[in-house]
């Protein structure tokens, strides 16, 4: 096995060497495995793994970054020599810089995050067994067509990162999901949904033959679906997609939008975004959740906190370089591949859980439109305009009456954001815990 740890140090001195003032590296090792049938015949087979590095060097408040799939030691002396004359072509940015060794991350406890399955890897027959049987469940569906679709995959992940401030750190990550794609109806008629589960622990992922009998039963509630009115009504988005709305929040309260300028929410610090009673945090500590993790990519120590409370805005999500544009503290948020410099990212998101049903806030509905899926995406960064193609069922008095496609629904976010209703259906194993939420008084474009 790779010593990743070897490799980052090799990349700083090879850095120091070429004339760099400070300099951070990153090593990855992963290796993942993916299965697909179709029609009981194994459809593809796919395996990759490898290793690849990443440096960033800071000269005067320049920096530049380069990655590589080569780990020799000719390779990294390049990388640097290549990184070093770039940074030196670059503007100087006064906020660029690695953090202060007091800020970083120490004691930290991998143990608590449970964020490797020390389980055996499956072998590839046994992801196919698993696709296998995703799909004769979903056909076993009467009124199922055909199976577009099942797979079953496998990933592991080791990550390192050195820094010429001193911090070192790095942990492992896997992963193990199932999916399926079911088609129903023929011709134009067709209706296709799915259904799919991802989790760390391959003990925790719901059985194959759920997921392929859940996809199934999800495509044949499609047929026959139609155009919905055009009109203005209350929209409940389903939770497969509630996170999808809530994200356009975080989107929003992003430090780089922040810093630039470009965000309808840059003047909503301390406003109410949300309903009173409603809360968003962020736990990157959360037990065997996709999104946890010890610290972030500068070695900063990571930590829950509050993003939305009681409905209000409580702060940006912040690396060092927005947080010192903005003259604040960074958030422990930056996030960061091999190729690329770190950047405010997120992990694991939980929206306040509310006291009723999905099919509570259905009836509480009335009449409008319930959206299971979602398709295109046209979204001002800088007012918050919002528009997007949907698909899901109509409902008449609290009721089902038929299922929809080809619809648009359009509103404002800041505006949507704050008559949000949420459901009690949030997944708890989600990374991102958000219920189904009911918005009311969206333009819908149907018929």
């Amino acid at each position: 096995m790779t010593d990743l740890s070897v490799l980052t140090h090799a990349l700083l001195n090879a850095a120091k060497a070429a004339g760099a003032t400070q300099a951070d590296a990153i090593a990855v090792d992963g290796r993942a495995v993916s299965i697909d049938v179709r029609e009981g015949r194994l459809e593809q087979a796919e395996r990759a793994e490898g290793v690849e590095i990443g440096l960033r060097v800071l000269i005067d408040g320049r920096q530049a970054c380069v990655s590589a799939s080569d780990i020799s030691q000719r390779t990294m002396d390049e990388m640097a020599q290549r990184a070093v004359a770039m940074a030196r072509e670059t503007p100087p940015d006064p906020y660029l810089g690695l953090a202060d060794p007091s800020q970083l991350a120490q004691n930290w406890d991998l143990d608590a995050l449970e964020l490797s399955d020390a389980s055996p890897e499956p072998s590839a027959e046994a992801l196919e067994h698993d696709a296998r049987v995703a799909e004769s469940a979903a056909l076993g569906v009467q009124g199922v067509q055909q199976v577009q679709s099942a797979s079953a995959s496998y990933s592991s992940r080791r990550l390192h990162i050195a820094a010429s401030n001193g911090f070192e750190g790095g942990y492992g990550r896997t992963s193990r999901s199932t999916a399926a794609v079911a088609i129903a109806g023929e011709g134009l008629e067709m209706e296709r949904d799915w259904a799919a589960e991802s989790c760390t622990y391959q003990a925790d992922l719901p059985d194959a033959a759920s997921i392929g009998v859940l996809a199934g039963q999800r495509a044949v509630e499609r047929k026959g679906a139609q155009q919905p009115p055009t009109g203005a009504y209350p929209v409940l988005y389903d939770e497969r997609i509630a996170a999808g709305l809530i994200s356009h929040l975080i989107s929003a309260t992003n430090g780089a939008s922040i810093a630039r300028g470009a965000s309808w929410a840059r003047a909503l610090l301390g406003e109410q975004v949300l309903p009173n009673g409603l809360t968003i945090t962020e736990d990157p500590h959360r037990p065997r959740i996709s999104g946890s993790r010890p610290f972030d990519a500068e070695g900063l120590p990571t930590a829950r906190r509050t993003i939305v409370e009681n409905g209000v805005l409580m702060g940006w999500t912040l690396d060092l370089a927005t947080a010192r544009k903005l003259g604040l503290q960074s958030t422990g948020s930056a996030a960061r591949g091999t190729s690329s410099p770190p950047s405010p990212g997120m992990s694991n998101i939980a929206l306040t859980q509310g006291d009723n049903t999905r099919e509570a806030l259905l009836r509480e509905m009335g009449t409008g439109l319930w959206i299971t899926s979602m398709i295109g995406s046209s979204i001002n960064p800088t007012t918050g305009d919002y528009s997007r193609g949907a698909a899901g069922f109509w409902v008449e008095n609290g009721e089902i009456a038929y299922p929809v496609n080809e619809c648009t629904v359009a509103g404002n976010l800041i505006e949507m954001l704050r008559s949000v209703i949420p459901a009690n259906d949030g997944r708890a194993y989600s990374s991102h815990v958000i219920p189904s939420l009911l918005v009311e008084g969206l333009t819908l474009a149907g018929k």
